[in-house]
């Protein structure tokens, strides 16, 4: 311990003062526990605070434990909050202090003392604290019981907190890991569980980072495993199946040889009695399942998997108990707890917004970055399986992981799991026993997705079964049939009209009978997989809106605050997969009501404003100018919100506030309300230009503080607001862009693309908008040398996420269309990428004004485009119907490249792929 350390003493007035504190502490007297949480606040920032702290912990034993612990408890806390505070002398006399706290008697403060030290481990580092990693394990081998399990369980908090520090950690040149590992693994036998369950806890962490000194002793980790897994404790044998699903993930050949033994453990552990470790034990088969290196290992054993898996996903005694009564509750208030909260995202436009606003208007309107692969949409997703599936008390459990494990088996062996399956769900399916036939349906939508070509032969028979499941007494069963429904939802859909008369019809009006059921938890099942249906059918659900609305409408009149979030959804839903179809006077007139009764009774700042502002923000862009009798009373409250917001923002940031503050205004209702405005504008068109001039407060001052905005959803949405005005309202931003333009080129960058990608994508595509519009006005070239050499580094990086390189080339092609000259000198740069960029787009708009521009380029530097020739009959190729502009233009740049190549050009062609020479030949002649 340092000098300063060991010379400390306490003020006795001040020691006398906190222990008073402490004692009254445990008063449940509200004003009390205020006035001691205020006056603590103000002592807490003496320097040696931590120091009072841990003295009344360790030294003062003739207090009551309570106080000890209560100051035990602050010191955790401060360490862990106010780190960066603590001065070197505190944390030395902490360090001293506190760990002879691990052979306390009294078990309370032992486990406080635990907390401590390894909050302690986390802030000094252990390579800083030797004497605290040494004493640590020196007390795992302690003959008194309590501080060996106090010293193990330290280490399973530290292990889990910072498992890749203490794998590099080096003392000396040794690594302390070499010498922990096999003590562990030692402990992992000890005769307490206690202890046994610390060492496999810790162990378990160092497994899943790939520890070299795990790697050293894996032989003999999984021996440990072996011989524990019949552990009289459950909460060992949980450890353990922990372990073998971590394993499997990093070093699955450790337990190939064994795998029969292995799969017939776990086989029987799924079914433990303890539900605890039959969770554990199902998670095994999702992992098995993902294991591509295991799959000839798995396949054998599907016989006997899939049958335990089914079982397993058929409702608990004890989850049906914590339900509770399960009846008809649609006239019931919903309860605080049941509402969870809801995540909003900004507007993320992407280069393809036409063809998407007919199909997943779901997802355009959530801020994904475009980056994700499609193959994420292939993997389990516990969230969302909770989402569909949240029909009983707590999230992940057994039921839903069997669910899942059983999607993924149908997703890696497809119709390879059928011969095994259907018998047993056929059993369930009609059995008289609803719990039974519940969990045949639910396995029936599990395999939805991976089995579904196989299924098809089944479907008409299946679907109309699913239909009449419709009208179960049980609630539980109705739900589950409606989750099931919608993952076959793109089959119900199909083309044919005999098709749609005789399966999806029937459907459509059984969940919609679903979304006014009586039972809430049917009406949330029935509202989720109607939305689902919605996007599968798209436009085609136009012929069906007039009793679609009907129900909805009704449902705004039975649904209490949980349900309307996934009733606005839906309509949401609704609005983006029929689009125009919405603008008729009568269906305008049945929805609107609905919505402008919500509207008026909810205040500017209540919460479920949020959702409903979502919702029209679809419902606007629908209608289109059908929506002009209700647009400015709602142009005006977004104008309104935003400027409350703003002005709310501002006094936060003057008075120092945090987002953890009352105080501080909600940033999501910016993001709804600028998004609403995107919806107007586009909704629409030219009308809005009105709106932009008149309505007060003006939107467009304000617009500049949400460009610039500290969070980046709201710069997302901001800058998607940004170009729709440029679109519909060019003449009222056009004062502005001195402003707004320098905003724009600060947010397109490559820098910007790894830190906000979202923000970035749009400012590159509103960049584009106002590039278009800026035709004929002399001022735009200032900027373009900038936005052009910003957009190249963007679309030239090897890790541009698509959407962005989409939106970066569409907007240096409208760069090229309205100052060519100061583009089409760099062509040479960027051709190559910019054809691959949107080769692959469907045919829109902006493609055309793109690829008009590049041709401008190209007339203007046609030997710039010349090393990237082939690139670009390669994109002209993929075009599915080019304008006759645009088709003009292609023809004079192609025959023009064919007469200066003379007689070079059938040498050229031969180095094209043959499609391309074939289309060009179709096409042009060529």
């Amino acid at each position: 311990m340092t000098t300063a350390a060991a010379s400390w003493s306490p003020q006795p007035e001040g020691l006398a003062e906190l222990v008073e504190l402490f004692r009254q502490s445990t008063s449940t007297e509200r004003e009390v526990q205020r006035r001691i949480a205020h006056r603590l606040d103000a002592i807490s920032q003496i320097p040696d605070y931590l120091n009072y702290l841990v003295l009344v912990f360790v030294q003062m034993t003739g207090e009551e434990v309570s106080t000890r612990s209560v100051a035990g408890l602050l010191a955790k806390n401060h360490l862990y909050f106010n780190a960066s505070r603590v001065s070197p002398e505190s944390l030395a006399f902490v360090q001293h202090m506190i760990l002879p706290a691990l052979s306390f008697s009294d078990t309370v403060l032992r486990n406080v003392a635990t907390q401590i030290i390894a909050v302690l481990m986390q802030v000094v580092k252990p390579a800083n604290w030797i004497d605290g990693l040494s004493t640590l394990t020196q007390a795992m081998d302690s003959s008194n019981l309590n501080e060996a399990e106090a010293a193990l369980s330290t280490f399973a908090k530290i292990s889990e907190d910072m498992p890749e520090e203490l794998d590099a950690c080096e003392i000396q040149g040794m690594r302390p890991l070499d010498v922990l590992i096999p003590k562990l693994l030692h402990a992992a036998a000890h005769d307490d569980a206690r202890i046994r369950v610390h060492a496999l806890n810790s162990l378990n962490q160092f497994i899943q980072i790939g520890s070299p000194s795990m790697s050293a002793n894996m032989d003999a980790y999984v021996a440990v495993l072996f011989q524990r897994a019949t552990d009289e404790r459950p909460i060992v044998r949980k450890f353990v199946c922990k372990a073998l699903v971590y394993v499997l993930s990093t070093w699955p050949e450790k337990l190939a040889p064994d795998m029969n033994s292995v799969v017939e453990y776990m086989l029987y552990s799924t079914q433990d009695s303890d539900e605890d470790v039959a969770l554990e034990a199902a998670e095994f088969w999702l992992q098995f399942a993902e294991e591509p290196r295991l799959s000839e290992q798995l396949r054998p054993n599907l016989p006997r998997i899939i049958p335990v898996l089914l079982k397993c996903m058929v409702y608990s005694e004890l989850s049906l108990l914590m339900m509770g009564d399960i009846q008809d509750d649609a006239a019931e208030p919903d309860r605080p707890e049941d509402i969870r909260p809801r995540h909003y995202g900004g507007t993320m436009h992407r280069s393809e917004r036409d063809d998407e606003a007919q199909g997943s208007g779901h997802k355009s309107r959530a801020a994904i970055d475009a980056d994700f692969d499609d193959d994420d949409d292939d993997e389990w997703d516990e969230d969302e399986l909770d989402d569909d599936l949240d029909d009983e008390a707590g999230s992940w459990n057994l039921r839903k992981c069997c669910a899942a494990a059983l999607d993924v088996l149908a997703m890696q062996f497809r119709h390879e799991i059928l011969p095994d399956l259907l018998p047993l769900l056929k059993d369930r399916l009609f059995s008289d026993d609803w719990i039974q036939r519940e969990a045949g349906i639910l396995a029936l939508g599990a395999i939805a997705e991976g089995c579904i070509e196989d299924m098809t032969p089944h479907l008409p028979t299946l679907i109309p079964l699913l239909v009449n499941m419709l009208r179960d007494p049980q609630p539980l069963v109705r739900s589950i049939t409606c989750w099931t429904l919608g993952r076959y939802s793109s089959w119900c859909a199909g083309e044919a009209p005999e098709h749609q008369q005789q399966y999806f019809v029937p459907v459509l009006e059984g969940l919609l009978a679903m979304v006014l059921d009586n039972n809430k938890r049917v009406q949330e099942a029935g509202c989720s997989a109607f939305a689902t249906l919605e996007e599968e059918v798209g436009p085609a659900l136009a012929p069906f809106l007039a009793p679609v609305l009907r129900a909805l409408v009704m449902a705004f009149d039975k649904y209490h605050q949980k349900n309307m979030l996934i009733l606005y959804d839906a309509v949401g839903t609704l609005a983006d997969s029929v689009g125009p179809a919405l603008n008729e006077p009568e269906y305008i007139h049945m929805l609107m009501m609905p919505l402008t009764a919500k509207w008026a009774a909810l205040d500017d700042a209540d919460p479920d404003l949020i959702p409903l502002l979502e919702c029209m923000a679809s419902v606007t862009i629908a209608m289109g100018a059908g929506f002009q009798p209700h647009a400015v009373p709602v142009y005006q409250r977004c104008v309104s919100i935003i400027h409350q917001n703003l002005r709310a923002h501002e006094q936060a940031m003057v008075h120092g506030l945090t987002d953890d503050d009352d105080e501080v205004p909600d940033q999501t209702f910016l993001i709804v309300a600028l998004d609403l405005l995107s919806g107007l504008c586009q909704g629409l068109g030219a009308q809005s230009q009105e709106l932009v001039a008149h309505v007060q407060p003006l939107i467009l001052p304000q617009l500049l503080p949400c460009l610039t905005h500290i969070e980046p959803p709201v710069r997302q949405s901001a800058f998607a607001l940004l170009g729709d005005l440029a679109i519909n309202a060019f003449s009222e931003l056009k004062p502005y862009l001195p402003v707004y333009m320098p905003v724009v080129l600060s947010h397109i960058s490559v820098e910007q693309m790894h830190d906000a990608l979202s923000v970035c994508n749009n400012a590159t595509w509103a960049a584009g908008e106002i590039a278009l519009q800026c035709h004929s006005d002399t001022d735009f070239p200032v900027w373009v040398p900038e936005l052009l050499s910003k957009l190249m580094a963007v679309l030239m990086h090897p890790k541009c996420a698509k959407s962005l390189s989409e939106n970066a080339a569409v907007t240096i092609g409208r760069l090229g269309l309205v100052a060519t000259p100061l583009v089409a000198p760099q062509l040479p740069l960027f051709m190559e990428p910019w054809c691959q960029a949107l080769w692959d787009i469907k045919d829109n708009d902006e493609k055309e004004s793109a690829f008009l521009g590049l041709c401008m380029m190209i007339h203007a530097n046609p030997n710039g485009a010349t090393a990237g020739f082939a690139y670009f009959c390669n994109a002209v190729v993929r075009w599915t119907a080019p304008s006759e502009r645009l088709n003009n233009e292609f023809r004079k740049i192609l025959y023009g490249f064919r007469d200066m190549s003379g007689d070079k050009w059938d040498a050229h062609k031969a180095q094209f792929p043959p499609v391309i020479c074939q289309r060009l030949e179709e096409r042009y002649g060529l």
